[in-house]
């Protein structure tokens, strides 16, 4: 039951199980939460929406250079968008920022290359530009709505090899090489990131590869250049989990503990302090990458216990409960996949 008027602090905010809407209190009556997401309408594609996006990715013994989308706000399977081409020619593992407008993939597979895609059309990525990040392997990347900023990966080469500490980042709008911001106060691969406008997330990770797995969560403040900060623990050391936010929360997919998980986590991304469990996928799995819109969640799954699947599940954001069905991505070639979204938690 609602607490009386006079005991509601404006700004408050509810789920309104009745009409299944986010409500805030004005200071005089609750108001529904208003989300908007672009119509990218195009030819054949007349279903208006905010887009998520996949690109690359890999299943022994091969990577693929497809790029496939899908609807958020439906259900159903993945389209074809265009190929990887260029510097990104083929692979997987980078990390991956979005405006409303581009999606760029961030280098990964052993490249430095900074491709990009015009997220409302379909067609091949270009080149953008060069990362600072020698081996971007296992990197991880997010963005707000002018910056992407990517961080991590792979180190210099070397048994075990360490982890990068650096962080860099671009101005979406624009191509070019990218530009240094700062340092991870703890170096990773294999993390994932997400976004509000003002703040990135940085989930997990290795400080070595196969070593060092982590339960740190890292922030930054994006609008500024410095070093990464403590925000709290993971309820367990994972990595190769899937990330994804709404302006309000950040939510952590599955990983590896190292035994692959079906567990998913979030946070509050306005305040510090340790995630809390979500619900739980239907699989167990890692190394898959995850899109939103503002409302709802999509996991790629990928490298499940039972091997590669190319199973879509989905959670509403502002929500706690376990994912669901959403439909299929038409090739089992997702593990580390490029992914981006134009409706992401940092626009």
């Amino acid at each position: 039951m609602s607490l009386p008027p006079s005991e509601i602090p404006s700004g408050a905010m509810r789920f309104n199980s009745d009409s299944q809407k986010l409500e805030y209190w004005d200071g005089s009556q609750w108001v529904q939460v208003h989300t908007a997401t672009p119509n990218l309408a195009t030819p054949g594609d007349p279903t208006p929406g905010a887009r998520g996006i996949w690109g690359g990715g890999y299943s022994s013994p091969a990577s693929t250079n497809e790029i496939r989308y899908i609807n958020i706000a439906s259900t159903g399977d993945t389209q074809d968008f265009g190929d990887l081409v260029g510097g990104a020619n083929t692979g997987s593992q980078g990390g991956t920022a979005s405006s409303s407008t581009r999606g760029l993939f961030m280098s990964g597979g052993g490249k430095i290359h900074i491709d990009y895609i015009t997220i409302a059309s379909t067609g091949d990525s270009q080149n953008f530009g060069n990362s600072t990040i020698v081996n971007g392997n296992y990197s991880s990347a997010l963005s707000n709505s002018t910056r992407g900023i990517h961080a991590g990966g792979w180190g210099p080469t070397g048994s075990p090899a360490p982890s990068s500490d650096i962080i860099e980042y671009v101005t979406i709008a624009s191509t070019g090489g990218a530009v240094d911001f700062g340092n991870l106060r703890t170096n990773v691969n294999r993390a994932s990131g997400c976004a509000s406008p003002t703040r990135g997330i940085i989930f997990g990770g290795k400080t070595a590869v196969p070593t060092g797995l982590v339960n740190d969560i890292q922030f930054i403040t994006i609008a500024s250049l410095g070093d990464s900060q403590d925000f709290g623990d993971l309820r367990a050391a994972r990595d190769t989990g899937g990330a994804c936010s709404n302006a309000t929360r950040g939510v952590y997919f599955s990983g590896a503990t190292p035994t692959k998980t079906a567990d998913i986590d979030y946070i509050t991304i306005a305040t510090t302090g340790n995630s809390v469990k979500f619900g739980e996928l239907s699989v167990a799995c890692d190394s898959g990458t995850s899109v939103n819109s503002p409302t709802r969640g999509v996991h790629a799954i990928s490298n499940s216990s039972s091997g590669d699947v190319n199973t879509l599940e989905y959670v509403n954001i502002a929500t706690l409960g376990n994912a669901v069905d959403f439909g299929d991505v038409n090739n089992t070639k997702m593990r580390h996949a490029w992914n981006a979204s134009n409706a992401h938690g940092g626009l």
